[in-house]
């Protein structure tokens, strides 16, 4: 797992490094600074495989040990522990709390995945200077602190074991861009007052429940996967026009999918599988070239929109559609622009597409007309081969 997650781990480094203020070329380090660097070192070792703490020789300058930058007078302001690079090792012990919050310049925090064990301070996520913050993919446990730094515009605390509710706190403040909680076990509602300008939520794979509160319209990335939040969100996304990435998949959401959403400029991945959505679609406009549009696992019913022939791979599968095939989404697949159509599981009278490519998968199983022979052969194992429902569902459904 902590392979995994290294790229973009390093990513955000970089991120936090060109946001930080330059070292300086010579510095006399605080003599608080000195100990809690002593103290981070006692609590945390590298894992077999990493060398990252081999740097850290306190006969020398500590300003120049890996991942430590200072201030021109003295006081760290960045440290980034571990070695970030994609399959390097990361760190075991104990999380420095009590270490890290005697540095009161420090602007970078981070941690690479390891194996890191502890609870999160507040009085280190309130370090009046703290403006990234990364400890993802540690064990880090306990619930999260109340209190956060004003300044924080990145915080990354995702694959940990955090329990508790998402502070209030957190979505308040001015200047955060970027959250991301996801695989932890939060539970309970996410707060109801959402002012930060966030660009980047994902809150997926947690324990969190009720419905979606307003979002911030500045949101591009957009995910809540993988929890137990529940009821209609059509008012909510209608306010959400720059979204690239939505993913609301393995809920218990319902009601009508925005027609807007389909539209919005921007999106090319809109994943709402697994819900108890309803009700007929009505793309406002036609879906992004190339757009992967996954519907499958609702209840939805109606006709397939044609709106959706523009989108690289679209899954219906698992709902209500009737009716035929709209042409040009057939013409999509067959002329291979369409990479995925996945339209088995439903009540489809008519499937009139022809050859498939090769590189495309086409699945329309388990409707009330047999799929055509070119559509049994495109479609994989995982999608099922040429079944047809019984006439006796399909004369039912048609009462």
């Amino acid at each position: 797992m902590a392979s995994r997650l290294l790229p973009a781990f390093a990513a955000l480094v970089l991120l936090a490094a060109s946001s930080s203020a330059p070292p300086a070329a010579e510095a006399t380090l605080h003599p608080v600074d000195y100990l809690a660097l002593q103290a981070v070192r006692r609590a945390l070792s590298d894992l077999p495989g990493s060398r990252f703490f081999a740097s850290w020789d306190f006969t020398g300058d500590p300003c120049l040990f890996a991942g430590v930058s200072c201030s021109s007078d003295g006081r760290v302001t960045t440290l980034a522990l571990g070695d970030p690079r994609a399959g390097a090792p990361g760190l075991a012990g104990t999380f420095p709390s009590a270490a890290i919050a005697t540095l009161p310049a420090l602007t970078s925090l981070s941690l690479v995945p390891g194996r890191v064990t502890g609870s999160l301070s507040p009085a280190v996520t309130a370090l009046p200077a703290l403006r990234f913050l990364a400890l993802a993919g540690n064990l880090l446990s306990g619930d999260l602190p109340a209190a956060f730094a004003p300044a924080l515009r990145t915080v990354d605390l995702s694959k940990n074991g955090f329990t508790g509710r998402v502070p209030p706190s957190l979505l308040q403040l001015r200047d955060l861009r970027t959250l991301v909680l996801s695989h932890n076990a939060l539970s309970g509602e996410i707060p109801r007052a959402v002012r930060s300008p966030l660009l980047h939520l994902d809150l997926r794979s947690n324990r969190l429940s009720g419905g979606v509160p307003p979002l911030p319209g500045t949101l591009v990335y957009l995910s809540l996967a993988g929890n137990r939040l529940s009821g209609p969100v059509g008012g909510v996304l209608r306010r959400l026009p720059r979204l690239s990435f939505l993913d609301l998949g393995r809920n218990w959401f319902s009601g009508e999918v925005p027609g807007e959403v389909f539209a919005f400029s921007r999106i090319g991945y809109l994943q709402l599988r697994k819900n108890a959505f309803s009700g007929e679609l009505r793309p406002a406009g036609r879906v992004p070239p190339g757009a992967t549009v996954d519907l499958s696992h609702n209840s939805l019913s109606g006709r397939v929109p044609p709106e959706l022939a523009t989108a690289g791979a679209v899954y219906l599968n698992g709902n209500r559609f009737a009716g035929e095939v709209p042409r040009e989404v057939a013409a999509a697949a067959e002329a291979g622009r369409m990479r995925v159509l996945f339209l088995q599981d439903n009540f489809l009278t008519g499937i009139a597409v022809g050859g498939v490519p090769a590189s495309a998968a086409v699945c329309a199983h388990w409707n009330c007309v047999a799929p055509p022979p070119a559509v049994v052969a495109a479609c994989p194992a995982k999608g099922g081969r040429g079944r047809r429902r019984p006439q006796t569902q399909c004369r039912a459904r048609a009462g």
